[in-house]
């Protein structure tokens, strides 16, 4: 996953990486010349007494070193670049595929994972391939060309190096096997955390109201305390790695200084090449060190890669049409045709047999008991999921053969639990149609009954909103989000229980304004309390997923019993009446 994932975004990068791995290349030859040279001075300028000597070849290796410093910092100045480019190019990709997901996909992954997954997951690859350009690329160089240059300078020692290469190999590589397991343990304690977290923060409310500050505290606790321990089991055998190769380094330059002395002392070779032979070993082993520290970091980024591409692997089961319609005859005609919805897994469906019709200037409710299916019969028209069984029609075509733009320039939603952007009070109800005038944005207001609170905000319009709307009411972020959607003009308006937090004057204030604002348009309102929706032109009576009646408010009073307990259960008999 991890190999391919890289190789899918660092294609459009390959002449940076070309050139990065040249300036490696030249880096790495400079870096393995001069133990070399060193080599020359000592036996050629040292031992003979050469000043002349000594100074020529100090020059050159001046000049060698100041070649190993610029490539070094082109290389990582290129590697840096190019990491960087890869991890935005992820973030993207990632972002835009969760953005294309359908309520069912997110529901899937949880919001906790894919921020996740977004953010720490796109990170850790990014770290191991901005490694992988500064320490990977030379590493192998090194290693290879220190051995070569070993053996020139003696090769009955080099057998030093067949002892020494596979026992760090054998021992990085088991310490990786047992490594790679814990890192996806990681990342899922992690996800849990996060999600702990995030339901704490968003319900901060709720927990302070039933006193469960505690309990709290400790269900995070044992979230963080899981996490630790993973990391502590990590981090012990990434402890152990270093050790282990110093331990292997410092055994090895012992054999290479006992059998060297043996030979200098034998006349096989002279003092230069064996503090040559020397810093060979040291590169080598360098390059290894270097090559361990990567591989500490590959368990970890392949189980993100993994974990990545589990998300870019995965379709949403909203599928925009191959040949959108970009434009229809009518004007907000909503039919509903023998529509089931099924959620994954589930043994009954949640809506079945449903029909439906809503036309232009009428208002059409829907209610019923909790769970019932109310809100999943709303979401279907602008495809927040999609049916499983017959059709959804707008203006006389299937929502799913409709272009997304053209979909939400027609559909206007306005959701149960409404949503608000942290920004102004004026980007929010922009957020529907950007190029919206003030005029237009103040005639919303005034029809949503916001227009009073707004103007008492400090700044009007530009007045800050928190993220989620937290610093404003229930009900008036209920209210914004009607405006927000008002300010559109749809041809159909979905309210979902829209009106919830709203008192019964305002609740009445509002409607009566709607009445007018939307004459021509399409409204379907779906609510519990009844005095939202007796007026309607149409009410229908959702049980267990079935349309149970149809009619206005008097005539399932007298027909319908489900509607006619909805009604008793919150009005006298004559309010009802």
């Amino acid at each position: 996953m991890l190999i391919r994932l890289l190789r899918t975004y660092l294609s459009p990068y390959q002449k940076p990486i070309i050139l990065l791995v040249a300036l490696q290349l030249l880096q790495t030859s400079a870096t393995l010349y001069l133990p070399t040279l060193n080599a020359d001075i000592i036996d050629n300028g040292v031992v003979t007494g050469d000043t002349g000597y000594i100074l020529r070849l100090g020059a050159v290796m001046i000049a060698v070193s100041v070649v190993q410093v610029v490539c070094n910092i082109g290389a990582v100045f290129y590697g840096a670049r190019t990491a960087s480019a890869l991890g935005r190019d992820v973030r993207a990709a990632v972002f835009d595929r969760v953005q294309s997901f359908s309520a069912r996909e997110v529901g899937h992954f949880g919001a906790p994972s894919l921020i996740t997954r977004t953010t720490n997951d796109v990170q850790q690859v990014q770290m191991l391939a901005l490694m992988a350009f500064t320490l990977m690329v030379s590493a192998p160089i090194m290693c290879v060309g220190g051995i070569i240059m070993a053996l020139g300078q003696d090769v009955p020692l080099s057998a030093v190096l067949l002892a020494v290469v596979p026992v760090l190999g054998i021992a990085v590589s088991l310490i990786v096997k047992k490594m790679r397991p814990l890192f996806r343990t990681m990342q899922e304690r992690l996800d849990t955390v996060n999600r702990v977290l995030r339901e704490q923060i968003t319900g901060n409310r709720v927990i302070r109201a039933f006193v469960r500050d505690e309990y709290e505290k400790e269900r995070f606790r044992g979230a963080n305390t899981e996490l630790t321990d993973v990391s502590l089991s990590t981090g012990r055998l990434m402890a152990l790695m270093f050790p282990t190769v110093m331990t292997v380094v410092n055994v090895s330059s012992i054999a290479v200084i006992w059998f060297g002395a043996q030979r200098v002392d034998s006349g096989a070779i002279q003092i230069g090449a064996l503090t040559a032979f020397l810093a060979y070993l040291m590169q080598i082993v360098m390059a290894v060190m270097m090559a361990t520290f990567m591989f500490m970091m590959v368990p970890r980024a392949e189980v993100c890669a993994e974990r990545i591409e589990e998300v870019l692997a995965t379709d949403s089961s909203v599928v925009p049409p191959s040949e959108p319609v970009l434009q229809l005859r009518r004007h907000g005609h909503l039919e509903l045709r023998e529509v089931e919805f099924r959620y994954p897994g589930a043994e009954e469906p949640v809506l079945r047999g449903v029909d439906l019709v809503a036309r232009p200037g009428e208002t059409t409710a829907i209610i019923g008991s909790t769970g019932s299916g109310k809100s999943t019969l709303l979401g279907l028209v602008p495809r927040l999921f999609d049916v499983t069984g017959g059709e959804v029609l707008v203006d006389g075509v299937d929502v799913r053969e409709l272009d997304p733009a053209l979909t939400a320039r027609t559909v206007g939603l306005v959701p149960q639990k409404p949503y608000l952007f942290s920004g102004t009070v004026a980007t929010n109800l922009r957020y529907g149609k950007p190029g919206a005038s003030d005029d237009e944005l103040w005639q919303a207001l005034e029809v949503a009954q916001a227009a009073g609170f707004v103007r008492d905000l400090e700044g009007g319009l530009n007045a800050p909103i928190a993220q989620g709307g937290t610093n404003v009411s229930g009900g008036q972020r209920q209210r914004l989000a009607i405006a927000r959607t008002l300010v559109q003009r749809p041809e159909i308006y979905l309210f979902d229980d829209s009106f919830s937090a709203l008192d019964y004057a305002t609740d009445a204030a509002l409607r009566g304004a709607l009445t007018c604002e939307t004459a021509e348009a399409t409204v379907v309102i779906v609510a519990q309390r009844v005095s939202t929706i007796r007026d309607a032109d149409r009410i229908v009576v959702l049980d267990e997923g079935q349309v149970v009646g149809t009619g206005s408010h008097h005539e399932l009073m007298e027909s319908n019993e489900t509607y006619r307990e909805i009604v008793l259960s919150q009005l006298t008999e004559a309010e009802a009446a």
